[in-house]
């Protein structure tokens, strides 16, 4: 009996350490209106781009994700966040990344622009190496995603990996909403 209970333990710690260690386990995303999303601030460096403000974004839908280059979970969900730039760049979408650095050796512009040539992203990256945006949007984890419609509300967001569908909808809503309140 004792032996199935260790066994029974052991599985379980073994589970818990790879649902926390691959990212298995994302928060639900957050939806509805969380309030005026917060200036990008404490930027050491603009990449792929002159510095941006949302001020300046106004009356675009924004994806903001914050990432760093050496989290395999960040390095995962950049497939996703380069196809949205890419298709719905011409309707209205900003994608910023915000590299905020996990450890000192991803604070070195050389390698964060190394990263960006590796990875191929071509949409503006913030160098956020003192967490000025990072602890702005009190965010905690890598990646993070925020959507911030066209009034400069966050309405969306998901940390962790996985969630893609749910994150596109959501892009996607904010796109025709935007679309919607144009004059014709």
């Amino acid at each position: 009996m004792r032996n199935v209970i260790r066994a029974m333990l052991a599985a379980i710690g073994i589970a818990a350490i790879y649902t926390f260690g691959t990212g298995a386990i994302a928060e639900s995303p957050k939806v509805g209106d969380q309030g005026a999303a917060p200036e990008f601030v404490g930027i050491n460096n603009w990449l792929n781009s002159e510095p941006l403000t949302l001020q300046q974004l106004r009356g675009k839908v924004v994806l903001v994700d914050f990432w760093t280059y050496a989290c395999g979970n960040c390095v995962n969900t950049l497939p996703h966040v380069k196809q949205w730039y890419e298709k719905y760049k011409d309707q209205g979408l900003v994608v910023v990344g915000v590299h905020t650095p996990e450890f000192p050796f991803e604070k070195s512009t050389e390698n964060v622009q190394a990263a960006l040539k590796r990875y191929d992203i071509r949409y503006p990256v913030a160098q956020d190496n003192m967490y000025g945006t990072w602890s702005a949007y009190r965010n905690q984890y890598w990646p993070a995603l925020y959507l911030i419609d066209a009034n400069g509300r966050i309405v969306y967001q998901h940390y962790g990996e996985g969630r893609y569908k749910e994150t596109e909808a959501a892009l996607q809503k904010l796109l025709a909403e935007r679309k919607a309140a144009q004059p014709g």
